[in-house]
């Protein structure tokens, strides 16, 4: 369990994050903003990601979002998987087996494996 220290900081992070996020588009925001939606142990797919920010046919264009999200793994991005299936990509330091061994953590423990 996160301590509550780490949870003040975490939000103090995420706060700055968000003020730092003004100098990119709208589109983009969203789509950051959505990855910080989703729960620990839980993906959404690129396609189910576009429609929630409201552009249903833009599933490339929030692949393009989360290979440019400068904020990972705190923007957690790795939670968002192909329509098919597969990981699909991470730009992050660690690539995709990166990817794969936080969201097998998540699953398992439900912790967020960008905190711990």
């Amino acid at each position: 369990m996160i301590s509550e220290k780490n949870k003040k900081n975490h939000i103090k992070i995420l706060q700055n994050i968000i003020k730092k996020m003004s100098k990119y588009s709208d589109f983009y925001k969203k789509v950051w903003i959505a990855c910080l939606e989703i729960p620990a142990g839980k993906t959404l797919t690129y396609k189910q990601i576009a429609e929630k920010v409201g552009s249903p046919k833009a599933a490339r264009a929030v692949g393009t979002a989360l290979a440019n999200n400068p904020f990972a793994p705190l923007i957690p991005c790795h939670r968002v998987i192909r329509s098919d299936g597969k990981l699909g990509g991470y730009s992050a330091s660690g690539g995709l087996k990166k990817k794969q061994v936080m969201l097998k953590y998540e699953k398992e423990t439900g912790k967020n494996a960008s905190l711990d």
